[in-house]
């Protein structure tokens, strides 16, 4: 798949049609070092193993459904993130892929910066000992009290995005008696390579401030006016799961001319821009994406060609991973319940988990891959359809995969991938228990996110 493709097509089918189907891999047991955390590997026993553990004993001790995430690869991502941009540029981890205080204590030794969009993610990061000034604060909708709660703080930088925002934010300010560091998102009117709900660039959606119209430039007299605001830079995101750096070349373009009307308007020129994050991750052996050095390398060559070309002077940039250093750190275990051939179509494979552990595949109709980890087999390849326990058709982990056909109840499947989002967006839909998060490394594993309990939720329902 190239890089610039989007991994999505027909949702469902009721018959396969003639040759839609790639040819199974020669060897089911192979686990794809593209699409797995870097400690991954299978024993001499058959089971996969990750950070020295066997995912067995790892199902044995913790349960499944489980999230197991790969402390040593989350950590090489972070270092290879930071040392990509250098000292020029800033890494802001984007905490909705996903956020827990361990990870903020992470995030924090290896260097990087955090951007938050919610109360929560406020609390989660302040508590862990984030220093409020390498915290970004995002987010179409604000509250009051957030925004309180914000510059109490002292956040580094709060990303504005809309009018009402900017005279909610100036008051809080002013009360408070600082001068907040702002920067204004923009909506660019660019179409991300993505899903239409993933994109968030063009003009016909929730977030940013158009450029066209003069939305953005009122955006930045009206923030320019207020005594309590300093506006410190452009914020822009295109969207989520890019391979291509098309995309932020035309953005880039766009922001730089806001700036250099700015300079011309208001004889100001702005220290800062903020390109987003959105960069994609490997969900399966045909996604091809970027590493690191390169897409800092072809982002700093971008701005600093727009900034040259407009007679500007090269703004620090600021970039927002986070599906791209957490995504491919963990996998998610499941314990197989029901085997159900259909014949002439697929068989189905339930797990123990579901929509309710990675809503992804339904929302976003996005793919993943899947293999059978607890041993090896040599049996042939059967087409399967992974699916949940929950009580809709659409539950659906794994829509099109190639299992073992001596698949059986009791086997161990692992996802690869879903560190990000998954564990974010999970849901108790049917009362299901959102799954631990079980971090591994040396041969230790630990719970940093426990399993939810029944007694948690009954503690929340009041009766």
């Amino acid at each position: 798949m190239s890089r610039s493709a989007h991994p999505a097509g027909p949702r469902y089918a009721d018959v396969i049609p003639e040759g839609h189907y790639a040819a199974p891999p020669a060897d089911l047991n192979v686990l794809d070092p593209r699409i797995w955390s870097r400690t991954v590997d299978r024993n001499e026993h058959g089971a996969a193993t990750v950070g020295g553990l066997d995912v067995r004993a790892l199902a044995e001790e913790f349960g499944t459904p489980a999230y197991i995430l790969d402390e040593d690869d989350f950590r090489a991502r972070c270092r290879a993130w930071h040392e990509a941009f250098g000292g020029e540029a800033d890494v802001f981890y984007a905490g909705k892929a996903f956020l827990s205080r361990v990870v903020v204590a992470w995030l924090k030794e290896e260097g990087l910066n955090l951007d938050v969009c919610s109360g929560g993610e406020l609390t989660t990061a302040l508590a862990a000992g984030m220093p409020a000034d390498r915290i970004a604060f995002h987010g179409n909708n604000k509250t009051m009290d957030e925004l309180e709660r914000a510059v109490s703080a002292g956040v580094g930088r709060i990303v504005v995005d809309s009018f009402q925002e900017i005279v909610r934010l100036a008051d809080v300010a002013a009360r408070h008696g600082v001068r907040q560091r702002v920067q204004i998102r923009v909506t660019v009117g660019v179409e991300a390579h993505t899903h239409e709900f993933i994109a968030t660039a063009h003009e016909d959606q929730k977030f940013g401030l158009a450029l066209s119209g003069g939305q953005a430039a009122e955006a930045v007299r009206r923030v320019l006016n207020l005594d309590s605001l300093e506006l410190v830079g452009i914020h822009s995101h295109i969207g989520s799961q890019i391979f291509d750096t098309s995309g932020f070349e035309v953005a880039a373009h766009r922001v730089v001319g806001l700036l250099r009307q700015i300079r011309d308007e208001h004889g100001v020129e702005l220290p800062e821009i903020d390109l987003g994050g959105g960069l994609g991750i490997a969900y399966t052996s045909g996604d091809d994406p970027s590493e690191p050095h390169e897409i800092a390398k072809a982002l700093a060559e971008i701005v600093t060609r727009e900034c040259t070309a407009a007679g500007l002077a090269v703004p620090r940039l600021s970039v927002e991973p986070g599906r791209a250093i957490v995504g491919p750190t963990a996998f998610t275990l499941y314990e197989v319940g029901t085997v159900k051939p259909l014949e002439g179509l697929r068989t189905y494979v339930s797990v123990d988990g579901g929509m309710s552990d990675n809503i992804r595949t339904a929302l976003y109709d996005a793919e993943y891959t899947v293999a059978l980890v607890s041993r090896a087999s040599d049996a042939e390849p059967m087409l399967s359809r992974v699916v949940g326990k929950h009580c809709e058709s659409g539950d659906i982990v794994v829509k099109d995969a190639f299992l073992p056909a001596d698949l059986a109840p009791g086997d161990l499947l692992a996802v690869p991938a879903t560190g990000a989002y998954c564990r974010s967006m999970a849901s108790n839909y049917n009362h299901a228990l959102r799954p631990p998060v079980v971090a591994v490394r040396d041969g230790v594993a630990r719970v940093i996110v426990r399993r939810e309990t029944e007694e948690d939720l009954l503690r929340l329902d009041v009766g």
